[in-house]
């Protein structure tokens, strides 16, 4: 009796594990029984493989067919199993030759008339099944670019079950079908702007480069109108492209997202900008059977923007403060624990008051000091003192659009060089640490022999500290900023300068 084997992936979050499925005939009443701890729409999987291969024109096994999925104690989650669980049933009737079978990984869903549905996740699944050492995987048509992008690894796209029988070895005549096409949202476009259409502001578009030089969170306040928005999109555009690694991480996150993976990696950095009513699910991932991410984790390897920070929950914000200090998102269910990345560059932007009118010389504003202060502390203290740059985006003024016309235009190109160049000097100080930018040098690090400032430089903090003005991860933080300064300014090691500067960006929106 002929045992079918073939291989397919379960996903929990982004990583993907190998599942070995079997198929066997058995003398009990016919029917098919799966094993291995499937969800609901695994366990439905009996009634596609059926109708998948009866329209597909192959005979249904007239048996009991007993198909098991191991490791048994892996939960595994929807229908992207059905089509290896249809291939080894076929193997275990003998219309499709085993070896062929066992050789290959399949990952689809089948539809009633024997076609492969696109399915979300191919990416990381592939990803996975390539390395573990697989050489050759089906996916369905739709799938098929996407799963391309996967180096070292034979992607094979199909748009029928009969097909893949064919393609595997049975005798049988091919009877063209139409593929089921891909139902994945658009992908967002990724012009993000030129730092050239800001107006004036120019500390602010200092701090910007800042934040993308040394990889720091940024804080901005200011009334409608003052550029906050405009100058949190142009973020993308001035930080280094994504290496191959990242831009897959990327990709993956929008392919289990259900967004439209090109079939060429990107190498911009992703910009998410939740509606300030997301919940907390919404921001950080989650689900009840299957787990996905969130607008954190898409946002991995690049930007998270949230504008009027003060309007979303105080539960969706502060789900973000694990990621911020780890730059892992974990999303805990009953049966299992997903993993995403979580490394991102967090942009907050907040009206100085309920109003926005604070501040600005042509408008009034009527909230009471204790209204004021209680909108911008719906942003908690936790939360801010990870937060390295803060700063006032103050309303742009006639005589500075008068002089914007006179002076040159700081151009994202331009501001990329420079951003580009500061990251090569902390590269070549971080050689060899593990770290890659300056906002993931722990401080134990930054007041080590190693890293230490003169007394006279560290003076400003020292006191600031003893003031109780800034807490100790405040100091940590401020110094990390106070390197990329230096960074940016050419110098080997931060000065009297750099830390009076580093300490106003950190204070600025106080």
């Amino acid at each position: 009796m002929t045992i079918g084997r073939t291989t397919a992936v379960a996903l929990l979050g982004l990583d993907g594990s190998i599942v070995q499925i079997e198929a066997a005939l058995g003398t009990q009443t016919p029917g098919v029984k799966l094993i291995g701890l499937p969800d609901s729409a695994l366990r439905e999987a009996e009634h596609r493989v059926r109708a998948g291969i009866t329209h597909s024109g192959l005979e249904f096994p007239a048996r009991h067919v007993t198909v098991n999925l191991s490791p048994a104690e892996l939960p595994k989650q929807g229908a992207g199993f059905d089509l290896a669980i249809a291939m080894v049933t076929l193997v275990a009737e003998g219309t499709v030759p085993a070896e062929s079978v066992a050789a290959t990984a399949h990952l689809g869903e089948l539809a009633l008339d024997g076609r492969l549905r696109p399915m979300r996740g191919v990416l990381p699944a592939v990803l996975a099944a390539a390395r573990a050492g697989v050489a050759t995987v089906i996916v369905p048509h739709a799938n098929a670019d996407e799963a391309s992008l996967v180096p070292d690894i034979r992607v094979v796209g199909m748009a029928s079950l009969r097909d893949a029988a064919i393609w595997h070895g049975a005798p049988l005549d091919e009877l063209p079908v139409e593929p089921i096409p891909a139902v994945s949202a658009p992908g967002r476009r990724e012009e993000h702007g030129d730092l050239a259409d800001v107006i004036g502001n120019e500390e602010a578009i200092e701090a910007l480069i800042a934040a993308a030089a040394g990889g720091h969170h940024l804080y901005m306040v200011g009334p409608p109108g003052a550029g906050k928005t405009m100058l949190a999109s142009r973020l993308p555009s001035i930080l280094p492209p994504l290496d191959e690694h990242a831009a897959l991480e990327v990709a993956s996150m929008r392919s289990l997202s259900g967004i439209e993976v090109g079939a060429e990696l990107s190498p911009v950095p992703p910009f998410e900008s939740p509606h300030h009513q997301a919940s907390a699910v919404a921001m950080i991932g989650g689900g009840s059977s299957v787990i996905r991410p969130g607008a954190a984790a898409r946002a991995a390897h690049g930007v998270l923007f949230l504008d009027e920070a003060p309007e979303f929950s105080a539960r969706a914000l502060d789900t973000l403060r694990q990621p911020l200090e780890s730059g892992r998102i974990s999303v805990e269910r009953v049966a299992a624990v997903a993993h995403f990345p979580g490394r991102f560059q967090l942009v907050l932007a907040a009206n100085p008051c309920p109003c926005g009118k604070y501040g600005t010389k042509d408008a009034l504003c009527t909230c009471a000091p204790i209204a004021r202060d209680r909108y911008l502390r719906r942003i908690s203290g936790p939360l801010l003192d990870r937060v390295d740059i803060q700063l006032m985006v103050p309303p742009v003024t006639a005589a500075q659009l008068r002089m914007q016309k006179k002076r040159p235009h700081t151009t994202s190109a331009a501001a990329r060089d420079r951003v580009l160049a500061a990251r090569d000097r902390a590269a070549r100080r971080l050689a060899g640490t593990g770290w890659r930018t300056n906002s993931e040098v722990p401080g134990s690090a930054l007041r080590g022999s190693a890293m230490q400032l003169d007394p006279s430089a560290a003076e400003p903090l020292d006191r600031a500290i003893g003031r109780g003005t800034l807490t100790m991860r405040g100091y940590d933080r401020t110094l990390r900023l106070a390197w990329t300064l230096a960074d940016l300014d050419g110098v080997d090691r931060p000065g009297l300068a750099q830390v009076g500067r580093a300490l106003s960006l950190r204070r600025g929106a106080a």
